[in-house]
């Protein structure tokens, strides 16, 4: 499993030049290393409110990997659990609709959520 995520946006021709410009004067190994540092630059301008989101809303920070025979146990016990990730949230094969209604009560996933597409269905209106 991969502890990256592939994203692509529109930048104008005169932003991605100036890129170029500095790449080539090896301040950066290459495009994409200087995307990454720009957003490695931005989340640490906002530190202070992500540790008050986090205070505030307490997620879990990472991967979560919820499989059937763990959603299993929780609903033999009659409960239900709120899941809150900032990172990857992951369902996994195994995992049924009915089983994913049956174990979530609600579900906020900031990142990326791997599901099977009949369970993220399921879970669509449980979703925050």
């Amino acid at each position: 499993m991969a502890d990256t995520e592939k994203v692509s946006f529109n930048v104008s021709v005169v932003d991605l030049g100036k890129i170029d410009v500095l790449v080539e004067q090896g301040h950066y190994a290459s495009r994409t290393d200087f995307l990454v540092a720009a957003v490695r630059t931005q989340l640490n301008t906002h530190t202070v409110t992500m540790q008050e989101l986090f205070l505030r809303q307490s997620p879990l920070v990472g991967a979560s990997i919820y499989s059937r025979k763990t959603l299993e146990k929780l609903v033999a016990k009659g409960k239900q659990m709120d899941v809150n990730v900032v990172g990857l949230c992951m369902f996994t094969k195994d995992v049924t609709p009915d089983l994913a209604l049956a174990a979530v009560r609600s579900l906020k996933v900031r990142g990326s959520l791997r599901a099977s597409a009949e369970v993220k269905e399921a879970l669509r209106k449980r979703m925050e």
